[in-house]
């Protein structure tokens, strides 16, 4: 009903009380002073204008892409059994709820009282002689109270926009933690999928040794080698067999954590079997259009949400300051003397309704300290927004550019290993043949086990790279579905009338 009320009717009734009480409280020049920058005029660098034009979005399970139903299993008992998820849920069940109250203020209030009690009445000069007089009778009522504000300012359907604003909020919130935990349960299993592959690298360092041991003894007993040269071959046993313990402890570690992840105990990790994604997985690149990216993250359309919830704030303080226009009534039973229920007769019967105006004029100066901290809590989520959606656009532009270097370094990684490959396998038949000392294999060997090291290395960034680029594109979420209209971004402009008295 409140918005069916014309504007002229506003700007009348506020006219005249304001020509009749020229002394009320003015907004003394506070408003905010924050603005949002548009994503689109943001510069891009080379490398999100040289992303492939072609590529697809982001899909809502886009880690398929890995090929590793384990890897998948994990992240759904993240989402669900996660309390990091469960905190999210229940803020938006909160901010949800939050809404309804804030909602309720606009309808039609009803209230009931009732009172039965005995009262003695005494004798004396207020009460003086009467019917009533030094005596105790029954002094009962009973009435349902209405009252409906008219909201000809908005402050109610404002303080409600705002509350569902912030459970929009809430939800994006909620979206942002998920894309949080899906990246860090899969960023943890590419680790463990590193430590295993890492471990057969030692493993098969500990059989390669093991046979130059086997070698230089056969040489010894033949006559041809020395027992210095099978002290050499035993010396790197020990260390090559601590690698790979420290690497069955980071396999251990690392399923604890994704246990943790999965708000699960240490034991349910237990059952973790090694990774089938293989380190080498061709991934695409996602689409270069910057403000499109950027409203997919979950962070900036939560970011929005709270730019339009403290907009609806200023409005809400705004419009503390026009006069306030309530419908009140009553309608009840009431009776001093008779029966204990004889108040409930038609006879008894009594109503009231009628308006209730309150026009502040004096106040210490609240209105305008509420009036300010909107104003200030509007630049900070202005600020927030504009810092957002420069965070976002580097952290897109950081993981492009890693991904890029790793296909890069990951084609050097490789030549590195096939190069030191060979090294090696010269060295072990110049050896066999007396043409060489045991050193040079051993180089050879620490040469070949870090570059396969290192490939592993490098193929695993790459994979931990795409999946930070999918996070920083918002995951496929589609959180940029559920954003504020572009006119709820700013305050609402107050009426041309309080200009009569805004000091």
């Amino acid at each position: 009903m409140q918005r069916r009320i014309s504007r002229e009717l506003k700007a009348l009734s506020v006219l005249a009380l304001s020509l009749a009480l020229n002394g009320c409280i003015g907004f003394g020049g506070i408003a905010p002073k924050g603005s949002m920058l548009p994503a689109n005029t943001l510069a891009t660098d080379e490398a999100i204008q040289s992303a492939a034009k072609d590529a697809n979005w982001p899909k809502a399970q886009w880690w398929h892409a890995y090929g590793d139903p384990q890897l998948d299993e994990w992240i759904s008992l993240a989402v669900q059994g996660s309390p990091t998820m469960a905190m999210a849920a229940a803020r938006v069940r909160q901010a949800r709820a939050m809404a309804g109250v804030a909602e309720s203020a606009e309808s039609l209030q009803i209230n009931a009282d009732s009172t039965l009690k005995r009262h003695n009445w005494p004798s004396d000069q207020f009460y003086g002689p009467g019917a009533l007089d030094n005596s105790t009778t029954w002094d009962n009522n009973a009435a349902l109270g209405f009252s409906f504000a008219l909201d000809l300012w908005g402050r109610e359907s404002n303080a409600t926009e705002q509350a569902v604003d912030m459970a929009h909020m809430s939800v994006a919130e909620g979206r942002q933690a998920q894309l949080e935990l899906q990246n860090n349960v899969i960023r943890a299993y590419i680790q463990l999928s590193l430590h295993y592959a890492q471990l057969d690298i030692v493993e098969s360092t500990l059989h390669q040794q093991e046979q130059i041991l086997d070698l230089a003894q056969k040489r010894l007993d033949g006559g041809i080698g020395t027992h210095f040269e099978v002290s050499q071959a035993q010396a790197p046993l020990p260390e090559i067999h601590r690698q790979i313990d420290a690497q069955e402890e980071e396999i251990a570690l690392t399923r604890n954590q994704l246990s943790a992840l999965a708000g699960k105990g240490p034991g349910e990790g237990a059952r973790l079997k090694r990774p089938t994604l293989a380190l080498a997985t061709a991934l695409k690149l996602p689409s270069s259009l910057p403000a499109e990216l950027l409203g997919q993250r979950p962070d900036v359309v939560a970011s929005r949400w709270e730019v339009a919830a403290q907009a609806r704030g200023i409005d809400v303080a705004h419009a503390g300051f026009y006069p306030n226009v309530d419908l009140v009534g009553s309608i009840g039973f009431m009776a001093t003397g008779g029966s204990a229920l004889g108040f409930l007769t038609g006879k008894k019967l009594n109503y009231n309704v009628g308006p209730a105006i309150s026009l502040p004029i004096f106040d210490g100066g609240r209105l305008r300290s509420e009036l300010g901290v909107a104003s200030g809590g509007y630049d900070m989520a202005v600020a927030k927004y504009n810092q957002t959606l420069v965070t976002a656009l580097k952290g897109i532009s950081d993981q492009l550019i890693k991904r890029e270097s790793m296909e890069k370094q990951q084609v050097f990684a490789a030549e590195s290993v096939q190069a030191a490959q060979k090294t090696y396998d010269i060295a072990v038949v110049a050896f066999q043949r007396g043409l060489t000392d045991y050193l040079n294999v051993l180089n050879a060997q620490t040469l070949l086990f870090k570059q396969q090291q290192i490939q592993q290395q490098v193929q695993a960034a790459r994979l931990s790279a795409h999946a930070e680029l999918v996070t920083a594109l918002g995951g496929g979420l589609g959180a940029g579905n559920d954003v504020p209209k572009n006119d709820r971004y700013v305050p609402d402009k107050p009426p041309a009338v309080m200009a009569l008295f805004n000091h």
